[in-house]
């Protein structure tokens, strides 16, 4: 590569320099990268999970509303979890100073059974409010995702790998982008789980004994 030097005595031209906009647009994404490769932590039951920045975890344009989810007890085979970011849809009204993007966690099971599941999204002044699993059936979902902030709950994992590339996943058949922090378990189960999630997928999700309604307070 050619040095300064040998760029000003082959040329008498100045180097053109970017536009002021460019420079404003470059340090905003280079502030940006530097706030997400700094780790968050999470911790569930004495594990450390450290965030980076990821893709997305899910495939579709959140709403930005926050929702809790809810279960006395969590068992999953097939477990994996990194960091990314979900975007809202441009102009959201809840966005704030955000411009749209959410920092989550990304976590994955290859099969789920939930007790006692409820969720809960804040309407203002009121909550929808799902509830299932209550009975003696619990709900069971397979390839589950969930994008979260907040993770709390009474943890254990088998065979659990920390500190894997979140491009080489193999547990639950998602993967991460190449370069990211990310962890997987052979099978993990979670008592008293909470979460503040802004996305789920799965590919089936069988809730039994659903309850839908309007209620006064949350999960």
């Amino acid at each position: 590569m050619a040095s300064s030097s040998d760029v000003t005595s082959s040329s008498g031209d100045t180097p053109e320099q970017p536009e002021s906009g460019s420079v404003r647009r470059g340090r905003v994404r280079a502030r940006r990268a530097a706030v997400m490769a700094v780790p968050a932590t999470l911790v569930a039951a004495g594990l450390a999970v450290l965030t980076a920045e990821g893709a997305l975890g899910v495939q579709f344009a959140i709403s930005g509303m926050p929702f809790t989810v809810t279960a006395t007890e969590l068992n999953g085979t097939g477990f994996e979890q990194f960091g990314g970011l979900d975007e809202m849809a441009p102009g959201s009204p809840n966005e704030g100073d955000t411009g749209g993007q959410v920092l989550i966690v990304t976590s994955a099971i290859k099969n789920a059974t939930l007790t006692k599941l409820c969720q809960s999204v804040d309407l203002g002044g009121t909550n929808l409010l799902i509830t299932a699993g209550s009975g003696a059936e619990k709900v069971t979902a397979s390839d589950l995702t969930t994008d979260s902030t907040e993770l709390s709950g009474d943890a254990a994992f088998n065979n659990i790998e920390i500190g894997n590339d979140a491009s080489t996943l193999t547990k639950a058949g998602v993967k991460g982008p190449i370069g990211v922090f990310s962890q997987q378990a052979d099978t993990v189960r979670i008592a008293n789980l909470r979460q503040t999630n802004y996305a789920t997928t799965a590919g089936v999700f069988k809730l039994p004994g659903l309850k839908l309604r309007f209620s006064g307070s949350g999960c």
